[in-house]
């Protein structure tokens, strides 16, 4: 394991309760678990895979810690076509036409004298190295967390929607903190980054990446626990509404559900209820506000055929 820098060491979670705190102070509640995954993650340089439905936090999770741990945050988002040269580096090649249109003088000099095609690019040949030099160089994500001055998070969004390809190659890059480009050298990680996978189990994930990443699962908060961050974001809004609001949520949670009301969603509806002012969730505002927690049709309709169930809730 590498040891941290001075520069880093500063921000290292020193316990359990610490991550809790610190995750806490950037508004981020975390669970017993989330906390105990953060600190092992940090402290041991280990990659960490969150799992979990849509909506659940797994992103603002990533981002809370960045903040937490005083590190840029770096995030890519995962889609399928996902290659190597999207997620690590390519070369600026306007920049590069543009250099090439500003020292065509010099190139002219450069070929002047020569017979035929094939010397005129021999001799065009041995200044590759100007055009393919840092400063043509265009960090993507990955080799941003890599080669950034300070330490970095990257948030590596949504890894179930890429090609089994594209996570082998990502393994590989993590594993070492080390990225070779073929015209430059290898490139060392200058801090070692933390970084977060996320997935919300659209394919099944290789082996080979859960090996090498500590594991979270993370799912719809408990009642208590979204109450607390309802009450901690939307501190204006009364206690009455808010349980009212967390105890619907959680009925319509339990329907056959396309998708069920994240987190964001349930504080959006709380927030929306609060600017309608309604004192108390009756089955008439459940009913003219579902579209706020539900984006499905079929969804919507399902939760107003169990509205008395809802309501009571």
């Amino acid at each position: 394991m590498n040891t941290p820098s001075p520069s880093t060491q500063a921000h290292l979670l020193s316990s359990v309760e610490d991550a809790e705190t610190r995750l806490e102070q950037v508004g981020y509640l975390a669970s017993a678990e989330i906390a105990t995954a953060s600190f092992l993650a940090d402290r041991l340089q280990k990659p960490i895979l969150v799992e979990g439905p849509a909506g659940v936090g797994k992103t603002e999770l990533a981002r809370a810690l960045g903040q937490a741990l005083g590190r840029e945050f770096i995030r890519l988002q995962c889609y399928e076509g996902l290659d190597e040269a999207k997620a690590l580096y390519e070369w600026e090649y306007a920049k590069q036409l543009l250099y090439t249109q500003l020292l065509k003088d010099k190139i002219g000099e450069m070929v002047q004298g020569t017979g035929t095609l094939s010397e005129a690019a021999d001799r065009l040949a041995s200044s590759d190295a100007v055009f393919f030099s840092e400063r043509f160089l265009l960090p993507r994500p990955v080799l941003k967390a890599l080669l950034s001055d300070t330490p970095a998070l990257l948030l590596v969004d949504e890894i179930d929607k890429a090609d089994p390809e594209f996570e082998a190659f990502l393994l590989e890059v993590l594993s070492d903190n080390a990225v070779t480009i073929p015209e430059l050298g290898t490139f060392k990680a200058k801090h070692v980054p933390r970084v977060v996978l996320t997935s919300n189990n659209a394919r099944e994930l290789s082996d080979a990446l859960k090996r090498r990443c500590l594991h979270l699962h993370i799912d719809f908060p408990d009642r208590e626990r979204e109450l607390r961050i309802i009450r901690k974001r939307l501190p204006e809004v009364s206690r009455t509404l808010a349980e009212q609001v967390v105890e619907a949520v959680a009925a319509i949670r339990k329907l056959d559900l396309k998708k069920a009301p994240s987190i964001s969603e349930t504080l959006d509806w709380v927030q929306s209820l609060a600017l309608l002012n309604a004192e108390s969730l009756t089955a008439d505002m459940v009913a003219a506000t579902l579209n706020l927690v539900l984006k499905h049709e079929g969804d919507i309709q399902k939760a107003k055929s169990n509205l008395a169930q809802i309501a009571q809730a």
